[in-house]
Parts: C-alpha cells; structure tokens; sequence
C-alpha cells in the first residue's frame, strides 16, 4: 500500500490551490465543493441522489425532485445544503456543544423524526445506539465525553503542533466513536472534519461514497486502539481527489486547443 505523509499532502495542496482553486471565483467553488460534499457525504449513509441529481435539487429545490426519488432523500440533501453553508458561514467559530448542537438541527431538521420516532434534532441521544454490526457503549457515558474532545481539539488546533490531517482523522474517529446523536453522527463529523480543515485553509475532504466499505473499516480499526489506518485513508483520499481534479483540468484545457472545423 502506498503511504501518504504531511509532506505529500502539503506539496499537493499547494499546487491544487495554484492549478485549481485559484481560477475559480468563490462564490462558484463553493458551490460545486457543496454539491459533490454533499452528494457523497449523504450517499455513505445511504442516499440514492446523483451528483447531477444533486446538482438540480440545489438549484431548483423542492420544484424539480428527480422521478423516482423518495422526499425524505430529497429532504436529507436539502438540510445538509443548509448544515454545510452554517458550517462556512461559522467556520472560524471554536467547536462547542452549542454549535455541534445547532449545526446537527440543520442537518437532521426534516428527516430524523421520521427516520427515529420521538428523536429531536439538535438533542443528544436518550438511548444508547447501534450502526450496522456495532454496538455503541452507555449513551450517558459517552456522551459525556464529547466536551473534553471539543475543547482538547480545539486547543490541539490552535497549538499546531499535530499535522492538521492527522488531528482530523483522530478527532473524526473519536467522534464517531462516541455517536452522541441519534441520527445523523456519520454527516456532522464530516462536517466538522472539513471545519477544521478550512480553518487552516486547506481543501475540504470528500469521502466518495464508492470508498464507503474502507471508510467504515477504518473507523471499526480505531476502536481497536489504532488511528493510523483512518489517518491514512483521509491522506490518500485527499492527495487523490486533489491529483484527479487538476489532471481534469489540465485534460480538458489540452482537449479544448484540438478543437477544428
């Protein structure tokens, strides 16, 4: 397996930010890291929307639903427009439960009382949880710990000694490890990870739905006492998307001058 380090992913970044970042305007770059964030970030957890699905539903809204598609899909997307758009509009904000709290009522506003009978957005779980073919420990207990991870990342963040996506992965990790919210954990610490990525000024990750199988492996490893594995994989996903896109760029830029009557 290739190994990825913070010298690889820095020297990417910043050749992606020359190639890529810096000839669109922001407003447009914004919107088309949304809808792909979006897209697949929602699709881990099961949604069917396409990029180009997605792409419609946020520019036309609740007016042009593809054929096909279930309302609560549509409705999961459009809260996650909203959640992600907070998370920039605050992303020099310091995490706290407040905000956590807030940002997590944006994103599940629409879909988790349907999903989970009697559950609250923006309101820690009440009872204790299970994702797939894991069992979460005393709901009360972990939770608990989610003030101490806020402010040791926080303070992690600011001293800047820790390669920032090592503490990303790390922080990512023990958020899902603690699965504070009834619905909706998996898509808010991705929002939270691209938070602390932007308030260093680097690119936002996006995990391809198509990664999902090695994306939860990596996360059912930590709970084994290692984080290593996930620290790489949000390297190599990060290093790739970034190589992909500007050798799309350049593709494309090549194509466009052969073009002849």
């Amino acid at each position: 397996m290739v190994q990825y380090d913070q010298e690889t992913y820095e020297k990417t970044v910043h050749e992606y930010q020359q190639v890529v970042s810096k000839g669109f305007s922001l407003d447009d770059f914004r919107t088309y890291n949304e809808i792909l964030f979006s897209c697949h970030s929602c699709g881990i957890e099961g949604n069917s929307f396409t990029v180009d699905e997605t792409r419609t539903l946020k520019e036309k809204g609740l007016g042009m639903i593809p054929q096909g598609k279930p309302l609560v899909e549509a409705f999961e997307m459009l809260d996650h427009f909203a959640a992600y758009e907070e998370m920039l509009r605050t992303v020099d904000e310091p995490m706290t439960e407040n905000y956590i709290k807030h940002l997590h009522y944006l994103l599940t506003e629409h879909t988790i009382a349907y999903r989970h009978q009697g559950a609250v957005p923006g309101e820690y779980t009440d009872v204790d949880m299970a994702a797939g073919d894991t069992i979460f420990g005393d709901h009360e207990v972990l939770i608990a710990k989610v003030p101490n991870l806020l402010e040791s990342t926080e303070l992690a963040l600011e001293e800047d000694k820790l390669p920032i996506m090592e503490l990303v992965a790390r922080f990512h990790a023990y958020f899902e490890y603690l699965h504070p919210f009834r619905d909706g954990n998996g898509r808010l610490g991705r929002l939270l990870v691209n938070k602390l990525l932007l308030r260093k000024n680097k690119p936002i990750l996006i995990i391809p739905k198509e990664g999902r199988d090695e994306y939860i492996n990596c996360l059912r490893l930590f709970r084994k006492d290692t984080s290593e594995h996930l620290i790489q994989f949000f390297y190599k996903t990060s290093i790739q998307r970034m190589q992909q896109e500007m050798e799309a760029k350049q593709s494309m830029t090549e194509e466009s001058l052969k073009f002849s009557f």
